[in-house]
């Protein structure tokens, strides 16, 4: 079993791998996490997803662009490979299901991939739909699924914009749901003016924002189903 001292040397080591999209590290790294008993959901969340929020952090800065983005990806897939046999799921007290995906014309699912995968660890159902995915498939999938979220993913400024139809087309549908978007070039601002109920800068931010979401919605459902009552 790994001291504490080793635990952060080798959650660094992870860390830095993606950061220096170093595939065999990766690889490498995540099987000694194993080996030497660090938790698999530490590994990947404070090591290989915390090193891509590094990496988004460098390309924000344009220090790091597209080419070394999908590299960095890449790193993260190969570590991931590893350890996702061996996550544990977390209770956190509420699950809800949830359609996720990037947006028509973008083809970036890093980030996505990355909130789908705390929704996976947090017991969420998720219907992921992929990248590049039409605009009325969102509204068609929430319907047909009733899920309780929507998150809508983009890159791309071009492709950000097919948002703000999305949150309107749905919330025409079902004024309930609740819609977060997030990616490089979205804000809360945005969010604001669009309608979204929720703006997500990374990953552990989205599940959060998701768990206070949908326990509003299961709270008014709730209260819905009382006043019936009386």
């Amino acid at each position: 079993m790994a001291t504490e001292e080793r635990k952060s040397e080798i959650l660094d080591k992870l860390r830095n791998a993606v950061i220096e999209y170093d595939e065999d590290s990766a690889k490498e790294l995540a099987q000694t996490a194993l080996d030497e008993g660090v938790d698999a959901n530490t590994a990947i969340f404070n090591g290989l997803v915390s090193g891509m929020q590094k990496v988004g952090a460098l390309f924000e800065k344009q220090e790091y662009f597209v080419p070394e983005l999908l590299m960095c990806a890449d790193a993260l897939y190969a570590g991931l490979e590893i350890l996702k046999p061996h996550v544990k799921q977390m209770d956190l007290g509420v699950r809800g299901s949830v359609v996720i995906g990037t947006v028509e014309g973008d083809v970036h699912d890093i980030g996505k991939n990355i909130v789908k995968m705390m929704f996976d660890v947090a017991g969420f159902t998720v219907y992921d739909l992929g990248r590049d995915v039409p605009l009325d498939k969102f509204v068609e999938e929430q319907l047909k699924t009733d899920s309780d979220l929507v998150c809508l993913s983009a890159m791309m400024t071009t492709t950000m914009v097919g948002m703000k139809k999305i949150i309107e087309d749905i919330k025409k549908k079902n004024p309930k749901v609740k819609i977060m978007i997030g990616g490089a070039p979205v804000s809360q601002d945005i969010a604001d003016k669009w309608g979204a109920d929720g703006y997500a800068p990374d990953a552990t931010n989205a599940l959060k924002d998701a768990i206070n979401m949908i326990s509003s919605l299961k709270k008014l459902k709730e209260d819905a189903e009382a006043n019936k009552k009386i």
